[in-house]
């Protein structure tokens, strides 16, 4: 089979699938600061802060259909590299279905654990209607969004990154549309919300079937063809499983952070969940350039081109580092008019400004980590894939937090993240350097 992907105009293709992503994602951003505007209109701090309570729950179940999403594509990449079609048949077949299964099991399990799960999110009495309506509606949705991630990530490893964000924008705008008719003119609130979100999920879910049935040469959703051999489940699992405790290290991050927020009042939540969302501005750009880089690091490595994949991963740290910068520095120099577009309490703009200003002072170090964490999934590197899934918004984060909660009270809940960056960012760039066949000289 010729090569996929251009190698002759190296930059070019990078390009040609990481600006799809990016776009993909920054629509997702535009749909969230929407989902957030439309919510905070309220002027409702409890209604805000339900919501904001429920951020793990969508990053959760990322995480479950990244295990599949991100490990699958990781597996297609190199087996496309090694010219192995049959392979990427049985993989993403395989991904389909169980992704699909354990969809609907996590519905099960969330709606029967809906209270005690609510109370560990730190719902009180005075937010719990707000988030139980949101988190009942994202339970019973739970299999159209883990689907998401599956094909989403699936396509691209097969060059199809301009359709990867047709599908994802497609689902997002149809948020956008569903969200002031559903949560303002109805009245639902914020089930009004939920409601939307799953309704674009689905939407998304039946485009990429169908971009499957029509366009694609090697990806299947065959019953057939669902079985994998023991060392491929190994792959998928080993990479999918540390992809997603990166997802699911975010959401204990909040729910951490929340809970050393309450002694604060429901203001500073309410607060940090508006300047999270904003953050996510800097935040996705970083991750749509690195995302496309997975399909052809992978391939690379597949087709052991370690001459080309050194010079892709110098190019991409720079290009990388320089965004970041310019990017906190933009949010940096507006957090107050950003916080003023969602809400008018001075108060409340003070607090989110400089808690906005925290979660990006450090892009450019979570940058390196998010970029040398696809780099490893993409080259099945597991343990390196583990010990980043866990440091940034894992255990160095919460060792952080500690240590800066003691040291500095409040603003140390603030700065965590600040310091798990820099942390994060020195272990990252260690392992690359002790990863000999991926940086070695052919």
């Amino acid at each position: 089979m010729d090569s996929i992907f251009d190698l002759d105009h190296l930059y070019r293709t990078y390009f040609k699938m990481a600006l799809p992503s990016v776009f993909g994602l920054m629509v997702s951003v535009v749909y969230n600061l929407a989902d957030t505007f439309f919510i905070a209109q309220s002027n409702d701090t409890a209604l805000i802060a339900g919501v904001s309570l429920c951020a793990p729950v969508f990053t959760a179940l990322m995480a479950f259909g990244n295990i599949y999403g991100q490990g699958g594509s990781s597996l297609i990449s190199r087996l496309l590299g090694q010219d192995d079609r049959e392979g990427t048949g049985r993989v993403s077949s395989f991904c389909f279905y169980v992704a699909l299964t354990t969809g609907v099991v996590l519905a099960a399990l969330m709606m029967l654990f809906r209270v005690p799960l609510l109370g560990i999110l730190g719902a009180t009495a005075e937010t719990m209607p707000h988030a139980q309506a949101y988190y009942t509606v994202l339970a019973i949705g739970a299999p159209a969004t883990v689907l998401n991630f599956i094909h989403s990530n699936l396509v691209r490893c097969e060059g199809m990154a301009t359709q990867s964000m047709i599908g994802s924008i497609g689902g997002t705008v149809i948020n956008i549309i569903l969200d002031p008719i559903l949560i303002t003119t109805v009245g639902w609130g914020a089930g009004g919300a939920a409601i939307a979100t799953i309704v674009g999920y689905l939407c998304s879910d039946l485009y990429f079937l169908w971009l499957l049935h029509k366009k694609s040469r090697c990806l299947s959703v065959k019953l057939s063809q669902c079985h994998v051999t023991g060392k491929e489940l190994q792959q998928i699992l080993g990479v999918g499983v540390t992809a997603a405790l990166s997802n699911l290290m975010q959401s204990l991050t909040v729910i951490v952070m929340n809970q050393f927020l309450l002694p604060y009042g429901n203001d500073k939540i309410a607060a940090m969940g508006i300047a999270s969302k904003v953050s996510m501005i800097a935040q996705l750009v970083l991750v749509g350039f690195s995302f496309g880089g997975i399909p052809l690091f992978g391939y690379l490595y597949g087709a052991k081109k370690r001459d080309v994949m050194r010079k892709l991963i110098r190019f991409c740290l720079t290009f990388l580092v320089s965004i970041a910068v310019v990017l906190s520095l933009i949010l940096c120099l507006n957090s107050g008019a950003l916080m003023q577009l969602f809400v008018q309490d001075a108060g409340m703009i003070a607090t989110g400004a400089q808690m906005l200003r925290w979660q990006v002072y450090t892009a450019a170090f979570g940058g390196v980590v998010l970029l040398l964490t696809v780099l490893f999934q993409a080259t099945g590197k597991i343990v390196p894939s583990f010990l980043l899934s866990i440091s940034r918004q894992g255990v160095v984060f919460l060792l952080a937090l500690v240590v800066c909660v003691h040291l500095f009270q409040y603003q140390g809940v603030l700065m965590a993240q600040a310091v798990a960056d820099i942390l994060s960012a020195a272990l990252a760039l260690g392992l690359l350097a002790v990863s000999r066949d991926i940086i070695a000289k052919q």
